[in-house]
C-alpha cells in the first residue's frame, strides 16, 4: 500500500494545500501536507495549530496538555504596577494589625504547609485540564451569581482561543486571574471590576478573559503568567510577532487608577499594533497580488490550452479533409480505370462490322452529346445490346446514356430488365436499313 505522501491529491486537497501554505507561510510543501493530513484536511484546525505552535500554546481543537501555557513574559520592557495593601492608620489600627499579625502568619503558614504536604498524598487536580471551556463558563456563571451581570464582557472560550483571536484581530487581551480565597478579591470585583466606567472602557478597547485559579484552566494560566498576588491582571498583545505580556497589574486597584494604568499600557504599545497592522496589510496585499498573478497565469494557461485545442482540432479537421479528398481522388481514379477497362473489354467483345453489301446490314449514324457523329453497320439479327456496347466502348460517349430515336421519339431498350431480360434485335425494334439515333447523356441523373 502506498504511503500517504505518495498518494495522488484531489483538486480540493490541492487547493487546501496551497491555501494553507499562503496562510501559514510554510515554504516546505511536504510539511504543509503532513500537517493537513494530521488534521484530516481540516484547514481551520491545521491553521489554528500552526498559530498555537508559533506561540507555544496548545491546540484549541485537541485536548490541551498539562504543561504550562507559554506566552512571552520575559520582555524586559513589560510594565508592572503593584498596589500594596494600605498601612494601618492610628493607634487603634496599628494595635489591631499587631494583634492579628501572629494569627494571620500562623494561618497562612499552616495553610501552605498543608497544601505542600497534600501534593505528596494526592496530586493537585487542577494540574489536569479536561474541559477548559467548561472551566471558563463555570467561572462566569459563579461570578455573575455573586457579583451580578454588570461587568466587562467575558470571553467565553479557552485562554488559547482568546490569544488566537487577539492575535488575529490585532487587539489587546486583558487577562484576569480570580483568586477565590484572597482577602482583596471580593472588594476588587464589587468596587472596581463591576463598575460601569471600567466595564465600558474594557468592552470598547480590548478582549477580556477571566478564570478562577481554582479551576484547572485558570490554574494552568496562572502557572504561565507567574502572578505574585491577587487581584492579578495581565495585558497581552502581539509584539514582534509573538503574543507578549506588556503589562502586569497586581493588588487592589481602584477604578480610576485601573483605567489610567490600562490607558498608559495601551498608548505605550500602540505603535507595535500599528506596525503589525501595516505588515499584515502588506502581506495581504502581497498575497492578493500573488493570487491575482496566479489567476492571470491560470487564465492565460487556459487560453493557451484552448488555443492549442482549437489548433489541434483544426489540424485534425484539415487532415480528415485531406484524407477524404485523397480517398475521393483515389476512388475516382479507380472508377475511371475500371470504366476504361470495362470499355476495352466491351470493345474486344464486339462482333465484327458486317460489309456494306450484306443484305442484313443496318447503317446507323449516332449523334453524340458533344455534337459529334459516329457511323457503324450492324446486322438486323443482332441484339440492341450490341449497339449499346459499341457506344459504351467509345471514348466520346458518356458513362451513362440511353439511345433515342427521333421520329417517333422512343427510347430503345438496349439493356436487360426484369420485365425484359433479353433485349430485342434491331429488326424487332423496328429499325430500318439506315437510321439516325441520338445518344442522350444520363450521367447527371
Amino acid at each position: 500500500m502506498a504511503a500517504p505522501e505518495e498518494q495522488e491529491l484531489s483538486q480540493e486537497q490541492t487547493e487546501k494545500l496551497l491555501q494553507f501554505q499562503d496562510l501559514t507561510g510554510i515554504e516546505s510543501m511536504d510539511q504543509c501536507r503532513r500537517t493537513l493530513e494530521h488534521h484530516n484536511w481540516n484547514i481551520e484546525a491545521a491553521v489554528q495549530d500552526r498559530l498555537n505552535e508559533q506561540e507555544g500554546v496548545p491546540s484549541v481543537f485537541n485536548p490541551p496538555s498539562s504543561r504550562p501555557l507559554q506566552v512571552n513574559t520575559a520582555d524586559h520592557r513589560v510594565y508592572s504596577y503593584i498596589v500594596s495593601r494600605p498601612q494601618p492608620r492610628g493607634l487603634l489600627g496599628w494595635g489591631y494589625y499587631l494583634i492579628m499579625l501572629p494569627f494571620r502568619f500562623t494561618y497562612y503558614t499552616l495553610l501552605d504547609i498543608f497544601r505542600f504536604a497534600l501534593r505528596f498524598i494526592r496530586p493537585d487536580p487542577r494540574g489536569r485540564v479536561t474541559d477548559p471551556v467548561g472551566d471558563v463558563v463555570s467561572f462566569i456563571h459563579s461570578f455573575e451569581e455573586k457579583y451580578g451581570r454588570s461587568h466587562p464582557v467575558f470571553y467565553q472560550g479557552t485562554y488559547s482561543q482568546a490569544l488566537n483571536d487577539a492575535k488575529r484581530e490585532l487587539r489587546f487581551l486583558l487577562v484576569y486571574l480570580h483568586g477565590d480565597d484572597h482577602q482583596d478579591t471580593d472588594e476588587f470585583c464589587r468596587n472596581t471590576l463591576c463598575t460601569e466606567e471600567v466595564a465600558n472602557f474594557v468592552n470598547t478597547r480590548m478582549l477580556f478573559w477571566a478564570c478562577s485559579t481554582s479551576k484547572p484552566e485558570g490554574y494552568r494560566v496562572s502557572q504561565a503568567l507567574h502572578e505574585n498576588t491577587y487581584p492579578f491582571l495581565a495585558m497581552i498583545m502581539l509584539k514582534d510577532r509573538r503574543m507578549t505580556v506588556v503589562g502586569r497589574l497586581e493588588g487592589l486597584i481602584q477604578p480610576e487608577d485601573l483605567i489610567n494604568q490600562l490607558t498608559y499600557i495601551m498608548e505605550a504599545n500602540q505603535t507595535y499594533l500599528v506596525s503589525e497592522r501595516l505588515e499584515r496589510e502588506e502581506r495581504n496585499q502581497t498575497q492578493a497580488l500573488r493570487q491575482q498573478q496566479d489567476e492571470a497565469y491560470l487564465a492565460s494557461l487556459r487560453a493557451d490550452q484552448e488555443k492549442d485545442r482549437k489548433k489541434r482540432e483544426e489540424e485534425e479537421q484539415r487532415r480528415r479533409e485531406e484524407e477524404m479528398a485523397r480517398q475521393s481522388v483515389l476512388a475516382e481514379e479507380r472508377r475511371r480505370r475500371t470504366l476504361q477497362e470495362e470499355k476495352e473489354r466491351k470493345s474486344e467483345c464486339l462482333p465484327p462490322e458486317p460489309p456494306s453489301d450484306d443484305p442484313d446490314s443496318v447503317k446507323i449514324v449516332f449523334k453524340l452529346p458533344n455534337d459529334s457523329r459516329v457511323e457503324r453497320r450492324f446486322l438486323f439479327t443482332q441484339s440492341l445490346t450490341v449497339i449499346h456496347d459499341f457506344l459504351f466502348s467509345l471514348k466520346e460517349t458518356p458513362e451513362k446514356f440511353q439511345i433515342v430515336t427521333n421520329f417517333p421519339r422512343r427510347v430503345l431498350p438496349c439493356l436487360p430488365t426484369e420485365a425484359q431480360p433479353n433485349p430485342p434485335t434491331l429488326k424487332e425494334a423496328g429499325l430500318s436499313r439506315s437510321e439516325v439515333l441520338f445518344v442522350q447523356d444520363l450521367t447527371d441523373d
